[in-house]
């Protein structure tokens, strides 16, 4: 049978993440590929005696449908921290529940992009919002980024010269790949020459609180005078992935259109995993939850440096970020990261070849290296197996 699919789907592809996770299912292989957190630092006890205390006290409720824009409580929660962590001026109102921030970033091309349209993006980008946005079909213009965020010349330049931008996505806090971060002057510039235009900025934040040194910047809605900010969050990397809550923030006129979208996507988020975390929070410290995780992280990185600045050919470049889950390497350019990769998985050590994470102009010669999922002892011998691999090829 002939199967007509819509156009959109032929623009839709597996993610290459995904796919290579497969690859190292076998327990053997030591990952840097995923962007994974550390289980053992997940509270299943806590989440045991919370979910047990949800249900006795509110069973009927926690199992039956649910408002399309969340549990209140947890709204309520999520606004308050947002505004006191970032310098924002959200309340209940500007919140909704979504499945994971990956959620709200397909209800964001939904909402936003008719085909042809533009989407500003960083160079490199997170993959998952590429593809997520890609099924609408729209024109993806990269802005060449440093160490201290998007460049602002080559922004401006585009904006003024190119038709339909309809939003800009950025991830300015220990960016997914390259692991960098915005400084405060850059943002200040950002705000100062988007507000100049009617284009959305779309501001992905879900390693915002994993921050291992320097003082937290200002957030782009806290100098947001327009109310064209739309926040992204998640509890994904601040708690339990499988849960699936993340959220997005926004003006009341913004947010209504999510709120419509995600009544015809799947109506509303767990009830249950909703009030699960809202009564986690109730009880037990959340920030202390984050510190822990912060420090087992931070340890990791400092770790994956030592071992690359001791293992790696000197012909290697590799971020040093301040916090997050990432590092970004660049070999030398005539290198293909996917031929490193293939020696690589055979001597049972993965990561994620960079190319992907450029929707346009994909550089072979990068690789993202994830540090929260591997205990010290295998980050050590998982670097070693790389830099083999890398002075073999050299």
């Amino acid at each position: 049978m002939s199967v007509k699919f819509a156009s959109r789907v032929q623009q839709m592809e597996s993610s290459e993440i995904r796919e290579l996770l497969k690859l190292t299912e076998n327990p053997e292989v030591i990952s840097f590929a995923g962007g994974v957190p550390a289980p053992e630092l997940f509270p299943i006890n806590e989440l045991i005696q919370v979910t047990k205390e949800v249900l006795e006290e509110s069973g009927e409720q926690a199992l039956q449908y649910g408002t399309t824009e969340g549990f209140n409580p947890l709204r309520e929660k999520i606004a308050k921290r947002m505004n006191k962590k970032f310098k924002t001026n959200f309340g209940i109102e500007n919140i909704l529940i979504t499945n994971g921030s990956q959620q709200g970033l397909d209800f964001t091309g939904k909402i936003f992009l008719d085909q042809g349209d533009v989407v500003l993006c960083e160079s490199p980008t997170y993959l998952a919002a590429i593809n997520a946005f890609k099924a609408y079909e729209p024109r993806f213009v990269e802005v060449q980024s440093d160490d201290e965020g998007m460049r602002i010349d080559e922004l401006e330049s585009l904006l003024k010269t190119t038709q339909n931008v309809k939003f800009i996505y950025i991830v300015p806090d220990f960016q997914n790949p390259s692991g960098t971060s915005w400084s405060p002057e850059r943002r200040k510039q950002f705000m100062q020459v988007v507000k100049e235009y009617d284009v959305v900025v779309v501001e992905d934040s879900p390693y915002s609180e994993i921050r291992f040194e320097g003082a937290t910047p200002p957030s782009m809605k806290s100098m947001d005078e327009k109310g064209q900010v739309i926040c992204l969050g998640t509890f994904s990397k601040t708690f339990c992935p499988g849960l699936r809550i993340g959220w997005v923030a926004a003006e009341t006129n913004i947010l209504e259109k999510y709120i419509l979208v995600k009544q015809s996507a799947d109506l509303h988020t767990s009830t249950l995993n909703q009030r699960n975390i809202s009564r986690y929070m109730d009880s037990y410290d959340f920030d202390a939850n984050i510190d822990k995780i912060k420090e087992v992280y931070k340890k990791r990185r400092d770790i994956m440096l030592e071992a690359i600045e001791e293992e790696f050919p000197k012909e290697v470049r590799f971020t040093r970020p301040m916090g997050g889950l990432f590092l970004w390497v660049e070999l030398p350019e005539h290198m293909d990261a996917r031929d490193v990769f293939t020696k690589c998985i055979k001597n049972k050590v993965a990561f994620v070849p960079g190319e992907s994470f450029f929707p346009n102009n994909r550089k072979k010669n990068t690789l993202r290296l994830n540090y929260s999922n591997m205990p010290e002892d295998r980050i050590v011998e998982g670097i070693k197996r790389i830099a083999l691999v890398l002075r073999d090829l050299l």
